[in-house]
């Protein structure tokens, strides 16, 4: 006991040894953990996996140094749903930033893996009395981990899902939708059962799927493993698994082609994907593309990166830039929103850590408005039968932006909770608003007038999808309720009789090279098309904007 004792006292005078300076770093190394654990694995997971929130691995974070981690934790992230964690000392946040720099397992997920998650559900069938499946919208309800299927101002099932990350998807016929998570699980229900039928797990951290154009296919983009994983739609069997290396940006299909699209955020590649023989093509950029979508009319690709300073514009068939415009902060382009005006097609999107938005012209490419909505928020939204673009801006604010004018009204949906997200009803009719709080709302408007309909309570609401208005398949016919606005509605009525017939009626007789020509030369096909007289005029419309009434005119057939 006395050898103990003097030991430990000459330590006391002894320079600090290696030895020390281990048990130390252990011992600060253990605090990080155990802070990380308490407030960070909820949405990060226990592994730093990812979870509802991105994975906090170091092959994730080196571009991060120390000091941004730091402030990142304590201020959290322009344009995120992280939450501030100003009231840990910095001692605190040092060691959880020492923790997130250790290395981890190598994290791997087999076929065999997949296969085995597969868990099927029992669930009663019900009867969700869908009416019409254009106007039907699902809301997840993040902070209850649950997703709601609404139509119109009604909620008609709400079921249990963790961790849900966004980007729902539904099957063209309108019959089934796929829920993916951050931690790799993707969900299918089915609107015709009501009822959760099924799930399997892609991998370890997910960033999104898409459905092939004939739904046969389901693609799951990986974050771990680094790889797309295919499944056959409905029985989510996997059938490919294609490895990259590289963090895939998003993987989007088309609907003109059988094809899909995604890139590579920290690798200058680009791949398109034959989703009918499951065939990937690699193609080589000049930069990387960290955040991009495909134009409505999927002929072109618009992308930017995070620490670039401009968005470029590429043919989506040569992959060539045709466009590219200096920009401070990057674009959030998986928020843009889209409408047509005057004969031209316009896009907005808001900017990372930057408190405005940005308008642009497509297809004649330009900038035309930058407006400051006063703070950085995360989502842009219009409708064909709002005047206005719907805007959050990180407060209690919803900034209106008249799409003619760009001035500005503010409305506080519910005073000192932050607002975020609008989507809208397939008709626009209802606006749909999610008060982002623990004890938020999901609000129901009345779209033309801000009138409030409903008032659900909701712990944390997030994303809103509505069957039309998140396939861009449907897109042109949006713009095609614009163009009738401006062009059609004085002669035309959608289903009854006018000075013109309904539309209704000419979907049900006419081909689309017929109504095109009936739209451009009526002078010379009225007797052809059985008419005694000609009292229409010859509307001169562009090939996309011939297109777009045709659709809309189409979407009346059944009615």
């Amino acid at each position: 006991m006395k050898q103990v004792v003097l030991l430990l006292f000459l330590l006391t005078f002894l320079p600090a040894s290696p030895l020390i300076h281990e048990l130390e770093a252990k011992n600060f190394k253990n605090k990080g953990y155990d802070s990380y654990q308490k407030y960070c694995a909820v949405c990060h997971g226990k592994e730093r996996q990812g979870i509802s929130a991105p994975p906090l691995l170091p092959q994730f974070i080196k571009r991060l140094n120390d000091k941004k981690l730091h402030a990142i934790i304590k201020n959290s992230l322009p344009q995120t749903l992280m939450p501030k964690f100003s009231f840990l000392s910095d001692q605190e946040i040092e060691a959880i930033v020492r923790y997130l720099r250790t290395p981890a397992k190598n994290i791997t997920w087999s076929k065999e893996d997949i296969v085995q998650s597969k868990k099927v559900f029992s669930n009663s069938k019900k009867n969700l009395g869908i009416t019409n499946i254009e106007n039907v919208t699902l809301v997840v309800e993040r902070g209850a981990n649950r997703v709601w299927v609404m139509e119109n101002e009604k909620v008609l099932d709400k079921f249990t899902f963790k961790n849900v990350h966004g980007g729902l998807k539904y099957t063209l016929d309108g019959k089934n939708f796929y829920i993916p998570t951050r931690d790799g699980w993707i969900g299918h229900y089915s609107l015709e059962h009501g009822r959760l039928e099924e799930k399997i797990r892609a991998c370890v951290n997910l960033r999104n799927i898409s459905l092939s154009r004939d739904s046969k296919y389901l693609f799951a983009t990986c974050l771990l493993p680094e790889r797309v994983v295919v499944f056959e739609r409905n029985n989510l069997k996997p059938v490919k698994m294609y490895d990259v290396k590289g963090k895939i940006s998003a993987l989007y299909e088309l609907y003109s082609k059988d094809e899909a699209i995604f890139t590579l955020r920290n690798s200058p590649k680009l791949y398109k994907v034959d989703t009918k023989l499951l065939r990937f093509t690699s193609y080589k950029l000049d930069k990387p593309i960290e955040d991009f979508f495909i134009d409505p009319f999927e002929e072109y690709i618009i992308g930017t990166t995070r620490h670039g300073k401009d968005l470029r514009v590429y043919d989506i068939k040569t992959l060539k830039e045709v466009f590219q415009a200096p920009i401070e902060g990057m674009p959030h382009l998986f928020s843009a929103t889209y409408w047509y005006k005057d004969g031209k097609f316009y896009f907005a999107t808001p900017h990372l850590r930057k408190p405005y938005i940005t308008i642009w012209q497509m297809y004649d490419w330009k900038l035309v408005k930058k407006i400051n909505v006063g703070g950085d928020g995360f989502f842009v939204k219009t409708h064909p039968q709002s005047d206005y673009l719907w805007v959050d801006n990180g407060s209690d604010q919803l900034i209106l932006v008249d799409k003619a004018k760009y001035t500005i009204k503010k409305i506080v949906p519910r005073k000192n909770k932050r607002y975020i997200h609008t989507e809208f009803s397939g008709d626009g009719k209802y606006a749909y608003l999610s008060i982002y709080e623990p004890n938020g709302d999901l609000l129901v408007w009345q779209t033309d007038t801000f009138k409030e309909l409903k008032d659900y309570k909701a712990n944390v609401p997030v994303g809103k999808y509505n069957f039309i208005n998140k396939n861009r398949k449907f897109y042109p016919r949006l713009f095609g309720l614009s163009i009738f606005k401006e062009k059609c509605w004085g002669c035309h009525h959608q289903t009854a009789m006018a000075f013109g017939p309904p539309f209704a009626q000419i979907a049900k007789q006419r081909s689309d090279e017929e109504m095109m020509a009936q739209i451009t030369d009526p002078e010379h096909t009225y007797k052809y098309l059985g008419y005694k007289r000609n009292a229409m005029p010859a509307f001169h419309l562009s090939p996309k904007e011939l297109r777009c009434i045709v659709d809309y005119i189409k979407s009346f057939k059944d009615k």
